[in-house]
């Protein structure tokens, strides 16, 4: 009996004006997989990921959660899906205002009636698990280092235990060996909580790590995705370039569009 995805994208297409962003994006993520979505900059992947999370409409096509269509419902609707969801941004995005007790719970403060103790417990629970020490709750983001300030973004993604987990460009900034534990940390959150992941990333020794799944977005479409024990040999000149980060090839050569997409065998 086939397992249906938990998540499946079919002819997802996004324009803004006359930018075609995604031209027809056909995607799927297994039950708690680990998906990891290449690309060049500007490529798409970021509108791809707000697509994902209800935080863009797309212009056409089908996005499905656990085979539930996702797009064309209501507010209470999306709002109920985006429960679902823990995210992560690419630079962290705490607030600078908000105590690191307050960044972490924050939404589950503006969905249940916690009052100041039982937040700060949890937060307190929740970074010590990221190898933070609880004391760090009272300190504001700016007094943190960056591999710091990542640990808490992915305390606040995982702190409501969601089932899908989004992250964008987690290692973006950090050196290999802080990259390295974050991927770490974000395995072993995937692992405790049985969560499904797609992250976007430039990095390819974090794709390495943290992928079961690899897809390319080049010229709106995904034109290669398939076991991330496949991408080096992926037969697609431009994954080809990307993943083994060539000077020369068709992404810097300015030659015509991919062909359609290429699925390597799971």
């Amino acid at each position: 009996m086939a397992v249906t995805p938990k998540i499946e994208l079919s002819s997802v297409t996004k324009s803004f004006d006359a930018n075609h962003v995604l031209k027809g994006i056909n995607l799927t993520v297994a039950p708690q997989e680990s998906l990891v979505i290449i690309g060049t900059s500007g490529c798409g992947k970021s509108v791809l990921m707000k697509c994902l999370n209800g935080l863009i409409t797309p212009d056409q096509g089908s996005i499905k959660i656990d085979g539930q269509e996702i797009l064309g419902q209501g507010r209470a609707a999306l709002e109920d899906l985006r429960r679902r969801f823990g995210m992560t941004f690419q630079f962290g995005a705490l607030f600078d205002s908000l105590s690191i007790w307050e960044n972490v719970t924050f939404r589950l403060r503006h969905q249940q009636a916690l009052d100041k103790s039982d937040a700060r417990d949890i937060a307190a629970q929740t970074i010590t698990q990221l190898g933070l020490a609880a004391s760090v709750i009272d300190q504001y983001p700016a007094e943190l280092s960056g591999g710091m300030q990542k640990r808490v973004a992915l305390a606040r993604a995982i702190v409501d235990k969601p089932e899908i987990l989004l992250f964008d460009e987690p290692t973006s900034g950090l050196d290999p060996i802080t990259g390295g534990v974050i991927d770490r940390l974000i395995i072993d959150a995937r692992e405790r909580l049985g969560a499904t992941t797609v992250t976007i990333s430039h990095d390819m020794a974090s794709v390495r790590r943290i992928a079961d799944k690899v897809a390319m977005v080049h010229n709106g479409v995904i034109i290669w995705a398939g076991p991330a024990e496949a991408m080096n040999d992926s037969g697609v000149p431009e994954v080809h370039q990307f993943v083994h980060g060539l000077a020369e090839g068709p992404l810097t050569n300015e030659k015509p569009a991919a062909s359609p997409a290429k699925m390597a065998t799971s």
